[in-house]
Protein backbone atom coordinates (compact mmCIF):
# COMPACT_ATOMS: atom_id res chain seq x y z
CA UNK A 1 0.00 0.00 0.00
CA UNK A 2 1.33 3.12 -0.86
CA UNK A 3 2.47 5.65 1.40
CA UNK A 4 -0.07 8.76 2.58
CA UNK A 5 0.19 12.01 2.15
CA UNK A 6 -0.51 14.66 5.19
CA UNK A 7 -3.25 16.01 3.28
CA UNK A 8 -4.72 12.76 2.60
CA UNK A 9 -4.65 11.88 6.38
CA UNK A 10 -5.74 14.65 7.06
CA UNK A 11 -8.91 14.32 4.66
CA UNK A 12 -9.73 11.03 6.04
CA UNK A 13 -9.58 11.96 9.80
CA UNK A 14 -12.00 15.07 9.05
CA UNK A 15 -13.96 12.51 7.22
CA UNK A 16 -14.29 9.74 10.10
CA UNK A 17 -14.52 12.69 12.61
CA UNK A 18 -17.81 13.98 10.14
CA UNK A 19 -19.22 10.63 10.51
CA UNK A 20 -18.67 10.28 14.13
CA UNK A 21 -20.29 13.49 14.88
CA UNK A 22 -23.32 12.94 13.37
CA UNK A 23 -23.55 9.15 14.88
CA UNK A 24 -23.51 11.33 17.94
CA UNK A 25 -25.80 13.34 17.13
CA UNK A 26 -28.10 10.74 15.37
CA UNK A 27 -27.77 8.86 18.59
CA UNK A 28 -29.09 11.70 20.98
CA UNK A 29 -32.01 12.71 18.08
CA UNK A 30 -33.12 8.58 18.50
CA UNK A 31 -33.16 9.53 22.57
CA UNK A 32 -35.09 12.12 22.23
CA UNK A 33 -37.62 10.85 19.65
CA UNK A 34 -38.16 7.83 22.37
CA UNK A 35 -38.18 10.38 25.64
CA UNK A 36 -41.15 12.41 23.57
CA UNK A 37 -42.88 9.15 22.55
CA UNK A 38 -42.89 7.88 26.05
CA UNK A 39 -44.13 11.49 27.28
CA UNK A 40 -46.80 11.29 25.00
CA UNK A 41 -47.63 7.58 26.22
CA UNK A 42 -48.30 8.91 29.76
CA UNK A 43 -44.52 7.58 30.83
CA UNK A 44 -42.74 9.69 32.99
CA UNK A 45 -40.97 7.19 35.26
CA UNK A 46 -37.81 8.41 33.48
CA UNK A 47 -37.55 12.00 34.68
CA UNK A 48 -40.17 11.71 37.38
CA UNK A 49 -40.60 8.36 38.97
CA UNK A 50 -43.63 7.51 41.66
CA UNK A 51 -42.93 7.77 45.12
CA UNK A 52 -44.21 4.95 46.95
CA UNK A 53 -47.53 5.99 48.21
CA UNK A 54 -48.52 8.43 45.77
CA UNK A 55 -50.82 8.18 42.90
CA UNK A 56 -49.42 7.05 39.56
CA UNK A 57 -51.95 9.05 37.78
CA UNK A 58 -50.53 10.66 34.99
CA UNK A 59 -51.95 13.15 32.69
CA UNK A 60 -52.62 12.69 29.07
CA UNK A 61 -53.38 16.11 27.53
CA UNK A 62 -50.36 16.41 25.08
CA UNK A 63 -51.26 12.74 23.77
CA UNK A 64 -54.91 13.70 23.33
CA UNK A 65 -54.51 17.32 21.65
CA UNK A 66 -52.45 15.79 19.41
CA UNK A 67 -54.81 12.66 18.25
CA UNK A 68 -57.55 16.14 18.43
CA UNK A 69 -55.08 17.49 15.80
CA UNK A 70 -54.73 15.04 13.38
CA UNK A 71 -58.17 14.53 11.81
CA UNK A 72 -58.10 18.18 11.19
CA UNK A 73 -54.36 18.25 9.71
CA UNK A 74 -54.98 15.37 7.62
CA UNK A 75 -58.10 17.11 5.79
CA UNK A 76 -55.67 19.90 5.39
CA UNK A 77 -53.34 18.51 4.12
CA UNK A 78 -54.72 14.92 2.02
CA UNK A 79 -58.08 16.12 2.21
CA UNK A 80 -58.51 16.67 -1.51
CA UNK A 81 -57.63 14.53 -5.16
CA UNK A 82 -54.51 17.33 -4.86
CA UNK A 83 -51.87 17.49 -2.43
CA UNK A 84 -50.07 18.89 -4.91
CA UNK A 85 -51.01 21.47 -8.00
CA UNK A 86 -48.53 23.20 -10.57
CA UNK A 87 -50.08 26.32 -11.84
CA UNK A 88 -49.13 27.07 -15.75
CA UNK A 89 -47.44 30.58 -16.25
CA UNK A 90 -48.64 31.33 -19.46
CA UNK A 91 -51.78 29.61 -21.79
CA UNK A 92 -49.47 27.45 -23.52
CA UNK A 93 -48.48 25.57 -20.31
CA UNK A 94 -52.17 24.73 -19.31
CA UNK A 95 -51.90 21.23 -20.57
CA UNK A 96 -48.35 20.61 -19.28
CA UNK A 97 -49.51 21.98 -15.61
CA UNK A 98 -52.10 19.57 -15.37
CA UNK A 99 -50.19 16.85 -16.29
CA UNK A 100 -47.33 17.64 -13.88
CA UNK A 101 -49.84 17.68 -11.33
CA UNK A 102 -51.21 14.41 -12.08
CA UNK A 103 -48.54 12.83 -12.03
CA UNK A 104 -46.89 14.76 -9.29
CA UNK A 105 -49.93 13.61 -7.10
CA UNK A 106 -49.97 9.70 -8.28
CA UNK A 107 -46.62 9.02 -7.41
CA UNK A 108 -47.28 10.61 -4.13
CA UNK A 109 -50.58 9.30 -3.00
CA UNK A 110 -50.47 5.91 -4.77
CA UNK A 111 -46.77 4.57 -5.50
CA UNK A 112 -45.16 5.82 -2.42
CA UNK A 113 -48.11 5.81 0.10
CA UNK A 114 -48.48 9.88 0.62
CA UNK A 115 -51.15 9.87 2.85
CA UNK A 116 -49.21 7.33 5.65
CA UNK A 117 -46.25 9.42 4.82
CA UNK A 118 -47.80 12.74 5.80
CA UNK A 119 -49.81 11.23 8.43
CA UNK A 120 -46.45 10.12 10.12
CA UNK A 121 -44.20 13.41 8.99
CA UNK A 122 -47.34 15.45 10.70
CA UNK A 123 -47.46 13.32 13.90
CA UNK A 124 -43.78 13.27 14.34
CA UNK A 125 -43.42 16.73 13.85
CA UNK A 126 -45.94 17.61 16.52
CA UNK A 127 -44.11 15.33 18.96
CA UNK A 128 -40.70 16.47 18.58
CA UNK A 129 -41.81 19.84 18.75
CA UNK A 130 -41.05 21.85 22.12
CA UNK A 131 -42.42 24.74 24.29
CA UNK A 132 -39.49 26.48 25.72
Amino acid sequence: MPKMSISEVKAMLAAEKANALAAMSAAQLAEERADAMDYYLGDMSKDMPAQDGRSRAVSTDVSDTIEGLMPSLMDIFAGSDEVVRFEPVGPEDVAAAQQETDYVNHVFMQQNGGFMILYSFIKDALLSSRVS
